[in-house]
């Protein structure tokens, strides 16, 4: 497709979802002349949506809720608040929240002085929110007060808890506009070592990222939608900008509870359902779902790590033709979405390659392979980051970035098996965890399970499988390896079984397989 043809199709996934043709004329007008003072900013979006939709609800949150204008309002005044506290163009500004309305009041503020913004981690112990805040260079912090502790050990110049940030929006004042945009620092949520941040600015690339995501997923114009992943997190936060450019209503809640997930959908007749895959699994685990009618629900969109086959057809059995996978990663933004027919027909697909993206398999030595054959995936899009803030980089190959996973293509449709450094090398036969991990999660006595490598004197390593058994359920080691003996090769049958009350997970759902072998790892 020609850049011109990019463009056009860019255009049409944006027009389908931001206009309607029974919309008052004056407002589309008066939301652009809003924006342009301050840009694409994240400020930008809810100036815009703001004058275009004044009295919509922006946001329902355990505090209630508040309209467009209200949150434009306060943002202003806090953006004034940190203005008069020295922020502004060259600051870098780390935000500490969990979902809720300060959040999106913060970033939008913060955003409004110029100022550069780093997403943290609401999972960081003390010691590693020091360590982030060294490197990433921050020097103002807004925080929950929850938080306030590990905060004041961080030895940032300047924090502001939501004591603070409340008076200052409260305090009635405003801010000139400003057109310089800042970054915004998203951290990696890799699973071991420092997270490293991921940056990017607002720019054309940014707009077609989000027409590739539109192009796929039906969100509308004033869509509600709940957004259960962390915000701090790039598919949360992604949802958190796409929904003020729809002039949505967002419903946030500070801990996610599965009931109560669906508890929002019933009572806000919520259009749109924003999840890490981990909590579609612990909604899929609510007793007497039938009681919460969820019929309202046109997308449940996933994203963050794999999600389990079984997990995807009992999503679709339940909710009907509304799962939306979108494969990608903190660096390369969007890859490739499954729809809910993709998933139909194949429940392990990462979907086909995004509208603007390029997907190639390669071998080691950074060469294509034939289609349907197992290689490393690389990616390029618009929204690929340009370097991590340390200076460090993703391996690149023709303009593709390594997204450092294994897979392969075949008739359009994209097929991740795992990570590069999860592949486990048993007597010579290499096993990917996902395979025996699927296979272990349909059995009717397996709640959880992850599959990691163990040093093996006989085959260099061995399978060894952390099983959470369902409550009320009998299990054995033997009785785990049975099933998988009956269904694969013997290489892949685990040497080791343990059982645990449950799988050390991040914020965001990924397995912290090095705890799993070597529980001092923090």
């Amino acid at each position: 497709m020609t850049e011109l043809g990019r463009k056009l199709a860019a255009g049409a996934a944006l027009a389908r979802s931001v206009l309607t043709p029974f919309e008052r004329p004056d407002r589309l007008p008066r939301a652009i002349a809003a924006m342009a003072p301050w840009g694409q900013s994240i400020a930008g979006l809810v100036a815009g949506a703001a004058a275009r939709y004044p009295d919509r609800t922006a946001i329902i949150d355990d505090a209630g809720a508040t309209t467009y204008r209200e949150l434009w309002a306060r943002t202003r005044s806090i953006a004034a608040g940190l203005r008069d506290r020295g922020v502004g163009t060259g600051t870098v500004v780390g935000i500490l929240a969990r979902n809720h309305r300060g959040f999106v009041e913060w970033l939008a503020a913060a955003a409004a002085t110029g100022a550069d913004l780093v997403l943290l981690n609401t999972g960081f112990a003390g010691p590693q929110l020091a360590d982030v805040v060294v490197h990433e260079r921050i020097t103002v912090l807004l925080h929950d007060d929850e938080f306030a502790p590990i905060v004041g050990e961080s030895g940032v110049g300047l924090a502001l808890g939501e004591a603070t940030l409340d008076t200052m929006a409260c305090a009635g004042h405003s801010v000139e506009p400003n057109k310089s945009q800042g970054m915004v620092v998203i951290l990696t949520s890799g699973t071991t070592g420092r997270p490293k941040g991921a940056a990017r600015r607002s720019d054309d690339g940014r707009l077609e990222g989000i027409a590739a995501v539109l192009d796929r997923i039906p969100l509308r114009l004033g869509d509600t939608q709940i957004v259960a992943a962390p915000l701090f997190h790039a598919w949360g936060s992604s949802h958190l900008l796409l929904g003020l450019s729809r002039c949505a209503t967002q419903v946030l809640a500070r801990r996610f509870d599965p009931a109560a997930a669906l508890a929002a959908v019933a009572t806000t007749r919520a259009d749109v359902l924003v999840v890490v895959p981990v909590m579609l699994e612990r909604i899929l685990a609510v007793p007497d779902h039938e009681r919460f009618d969820t019929s309202s629900l046109r997308v449940i969109a996933a994203s963050g790590s794999a999600i389990r086959p079984t997990a995807v057809t009992s999503v679709l059995d339940r909710f009907g033709p509304t799962l939306y996978n979108l494969y990608g990663s903190t660096e390369v933004a969007v890859a490739t979405i499954a729809t809910p027919d993709d998933l139909r027909r194949d429940p392990s697909t990462a979907g086909r390659v995004a509208m603007g993206v390029r997907v190639a398999i390669l071998d080691g030595d950074g060469r294509p392979v034939p289609e349907g054959q197992r290689g490393r995936i690389f990616v390029g899009g618009a929204m690929s980051f340009d370097g991590y803030t340390n200076g460090g980089d993703k391996e690149r190959v023709d303009g593709l970035l390594s997204t450092g996973d294994m897979g392969y293509l075949r008739d359009g449709q994209l097929t991740v098996d795992g990570r590069e450094d999860d592949m486990i090398v048993s007597g010579g036969e290499n096993v990917f965890p996902a395979e025996v991990e699927d296979l272990l999660a349909a059995h009717p006595a397996v709640a959880d399970v992850a599959i990691v490598g163990v040093p093996d004197d006989e085959f260099g390593q061995a399978l060894a499988a952390f099983v959470v058994p369902r409550s009320g359920t009998e299990l054995t080691a033997e009785s785990v390896r049975d099933h998988v003996r009956a269904q694969l090769a013997r290489h892949k049958i685990p040497r080791q079984v343990h059982f645990l009350d449950e799988l050390p997970r991040t914020t965001t759902g990924k397995v912290l397989r090095r705890q799993l072998t070597d529980p001092g790892i923090a």
